[in-house]
């Protein structure tokens, strides 16, 4: 009978969602949220819109719902009256809003100073947008003439709203395209070809060898994404509201004698914290958790502790903690100090027993099962109303060993009947006769996560405590806590995860696919671990600059195509990366017009903008009487569109000479080619279309340096494995393909383990640890191709 009721409430609200305009699938996904229906509900209830209202008004409605500052929550009724009555229309009229109240908090409210900072009464009108636009398109001009249909339009867009802030962003996208097309006319096929690269002026002077080119800055890049948080000295207004089952509210906040005790020892500067389980490596996810909690910090010229939240012996290893350290370093970070939860299990039993004694928490000796019914149902624990003399001496057993493991927790009284799962009592002990890898054996009852993560922000004096939105329903308890004790509460603030496509990246998917051995350990290239992408030759600048772009926002689920990351990586190693040549399917071709024992040596570049006059950005190359092509740069029947080598067709060796094919010798099938024999043209008179990379042997007889090349693609085949039931059936079956007996050119020979090159033809490439001083291993980090636009997520 209760299913029935809750699926009779869900189609109410499935029914009221769709009156203000809701697509039908975004009414769907908001009923099965419980959180954003509860919101949305009461949201439409104090907009006074139950019978339904413009589809304009309800997606605001909508967005006031997922995105208002709880710390201004007696506000809302007045911004959502300002929106049913069209004073807030546009989307960044809204933005401004609650940006405003999130500042405002619970102050009053100057409707005035309110109404300025949101465009309240600036009308603009499609006409106002229309000249705006023509403007923008006037002033670009020449450079719309010159790229066409590959103009950022993104950036024409931008210019507009500096013009607009209040104007429709929809209108001028459309009158922006329509603008192009008034000026460019229909789009051409010329307009898809990817286009030549032009040879850049060169400057007067040169310092690097290297080729220093600037890449153009994405619009966010051009923010500072950090000022979206405040100054700790903001931190007196209140952090969220607790609503109890009884009817009263938990209003959380700092005291001003809290604040300015936490101000004193701090300085007033920022501290945050890194929080990594040891359980586990790092995954790319981290590298957005570093980046904002480690740039924030140096951002604001503050101080970021590296904690390890150790609350789990029986997971944790030395391993996971080596490895955390030293990729935190690696990613460019450097940690205020470096403690561990562990660190403080003395102050966090002796404030247990002062919540214990503040009638807050008692021992429980339900089991998990039981723990697990009772909540379901929203009942208290039989042994909740257990007299504080009797909690105070059963921690003290469990303390010293004396209760069993499994008969007993500690747990928070909290609110069993509330609507936030998260206030149910939750356990903030727990008896485990595990020596601990940090604290040794001193301890056998260990502190939850819930329990001690926001102690020991409190005791850290954290002034910005970041997490992802999954952790945003725990809020309640997080404060709740800190108010039951009496002590310190940081800002908390929560921001989306980052999901990387054609992976996986929870710790029990990553842990399953290297202990059943799907992958070749947590630093495979195919994982998305931090330890893998190093491996796989990715850097930590690239990484940093992909998790820059994306942004710091609190908008979830959006799946992040792993082709940005590799954008970034190309845009790096481009410009870092020395060139040479590899051939990965070695064709032998014989040299007839030259001698067997004479060697010619030519000059390549290591960098495409190398200068005539400097030797250091060549390197050397012999060329002999026989030559490695690619096997797939020949072809026995040649065609229009092929610019290969073929029988009595010529190609140009990279640096080289031209050279003609004039005789194939063929295996006893017939079909298989040996060796091409061909003749070169020492005066480079023929100008044949064709460039063709190539390795050459050093001296007769001897062959070029060999080596092995793994060629990497995606894990997972489909873009969400996460999705599927049967994630590991998804897994690419040529993720990884193995070339023993490529040759590459003589420079190699002294390459290190982490050096990167550009192999020309193929790809950026990266010496991994597995190579020994008999045989050199090249990873492939990402191919030549750039397949991500961006105007792509």
């Amino acid at each position: 009978m209760p299913a029935k009721d809750d699926s009779s409430d869900k189609e109410k609200c499935l029914d009221l969602f769709l009156k203000i305009g809701l697509d039908e699938r975004t009414a769907r996904n908001t009923v099965a949220n419980n959180k954003v229906t509860a919101n949305l509900t009461s949201v439409i209830n104090e907009a006074g819109v139950t019978d339904g209202c413009s589809r304009t008004v309800g997606n605001l409605l909508y967005t006031v719902a997922t995105k208002y500052p709880a710390n201004a929550l007696p506000h809302r009724p007045t911004l959502l009256q300002y929106i049913v009555s069209s004073k807030v229309k546009t989307t960044a009229q809204l933005d401004a809003a609650l940006s405003f109240l999130a500042t405002t908090g619970l102050e009053n409210l100057d409707l005035k100073t309110f109404e300025e900072a949101c465009g309240v009464g600036i009308e603009v009108s499609t006409e106002d947008i229309k000249q705006a636009v023509s403007e923008v398109v006037e002033e670009n001009k020449a450079t719309i003439l010159e790229l066409r249909y590959r103009t950022n339009v993104g950036e024409l867009l931008g210019h507009v709203r500096k013009r607009l802030p209040w104007g429709d962003a929809k209108v001028a996208k459309q009158l922006v395209d329509a603008k192009l097309y008034e000026l460019l006319g229909e789009r051409t096929a010329a307009d898809d070809e990817k286009p030549s690269r032009k040879k850049k002026e060169k400057p007067a002077k040169v310092e690097d060898k290297a080729p220093v080119a600037t890449p153009e800055k994405s619009p966010e890049e051009d923010l500072n994404p950090y000022l979206i948080f405040p100054n700790p000295e903001e931190n007196f207004k209140v952090h969220t509201e607790v609503p109890f089952s009884d009817g009263s509210i938990l209003r959380c906040c700092n005291t001003r004698a809290l604040l300015d005790k936490h101000l004193k020892a701090t300085g007033g500067k920022v501290l945050t914290r890194f929080p990594p389980e040891p359980n586990g490596y790092l995954h790319i996810g981290h590298a957005k958790a570093m980046f904002i909690d480690f740039g924030l910090a140096k951002d604001r010229d503050g101080g970021c502790y590296l904690r390890y939240d150790d609350t789990n012996p029986e997971a944790e290893k030395k391993e996971y903690i080596d490895h955390i350290e030293e990729i935190v370093q690696w990613m460019g970070w450097k940690p205020f100090k470096i403690t561990y939860t562990s660190d403080y299990f003395q102050e966090l039993y002796e404030l247990a027993v002062e919540l214990i004694k503040k009638g807050h928490a008692y021992v429980d000796h339900q089991t998990p099962d039981e723990i697990k019914e009772y909540r379901e149902k929203k009942m208290n624990s039989p042994w909740r109303d257990r007299p504080i003399s009797e909690s105070l001496k059963l921690f003290e057993d469990m303390k010293s060993g004396l209760v069993e493991e499994g008969k007993a927790t500690l747990r928070m009284k909290q609110d069993m009947q509330s609507d936030n799962y998260n206030m149910y009592d939750l356990i903030a002990y727990r008896i485990k006769f595990t020596p601990h890898p940090h604290a040794g054996d001193k301890w056998c009852i260990y502190p939850s996560y819930d329990y001690a993560h926001c102690i020991v922000d409190s005791l850290e004096n954290i002034t910005h405590s970041l997490c992802t939105l999954e952790f945003e329903t725990r809020r309640a308890s997080y404060y709740w806590l800190l108010h039951a004790l009496g002590i310190y509460q940081p800002y908390v603030w929560e921001y989306s995860r980052l999901n990387v496509s054609n992976t996986v990246m929870s710790k029990r998917k990553l842990n399953r696919l290297v202990t059943e051995k799907w992958v070749d350990g947590w630093d495979d290239p195919r994982l998305m671990t931090l330890a893998g992408l190093r491996r796989r030759g990715m850097t930590p600048t690239a990484i940093n600059a992909f998790v820059r772009g994306i942004g710091i926002t609190r908008s979830d689920g959006t799946l992040i195509s792993v082709e940005r990351l590799e954008y970034h990586v190309r845009e790096e190693l481009n410009r870092t990366a020395p060139r040479a040549m590899v051939v990965l399917h070695p064709l032998k071709v014989v040299i007839t017009n030259l001698e067997a024992n004479l060697a010619i040596e030519v000059d390549a570049k290591l960098w495409p903008d190398a200068k005539a006059d400097d030797a250091s950005a060549f390197y050397k190359i012999p060329f002999s009487n026989v030559v490695y092509i690619e096997r797939s740069d020949f072809r026995m029947q040649d065609s229009k569109d092929y610019y290969g080598l073929a029988p009595g067709k010529s190609a140009i060796l990279r640096y080289a000479f031209p050279i003609k094919c004039t005789e194939v010798i063929l295996a006893d099938d017939n079909e298989t080619i040996l060796e091409i024999r061909a003749e070169y043209d020492p005066s480079k008179k023929t100008k044949p279309k064709g460039v063709l990379h190539w390795v050459s042997q050093p001296s007769p007889g001897v062959d070029p340096l060999k080596v092995e090349v793994r060629l990497f693609e995606r894990l997972f085949l489909s873009e969400n494995p996460a999705e599927l039931d049967n994630w590991l059936g998804d897994l690419n079956p040529n993720s990884k393909v193995i070339i023993p007996g490529a040759y590459g050119v003589s420079s190699l020979r002294n390459a290190k383990v982490g050096d990167n090159f550009q192999f020309e033809r193929l790809g950026y490439f990266v010496v991994d640890q597995d190579s020994t001083p008999e045989k050199l291993v090249f990873n492939r980090t990402v191919t030549l191709k750039d397949s991500y636009s961006k105007g792509g997520k």
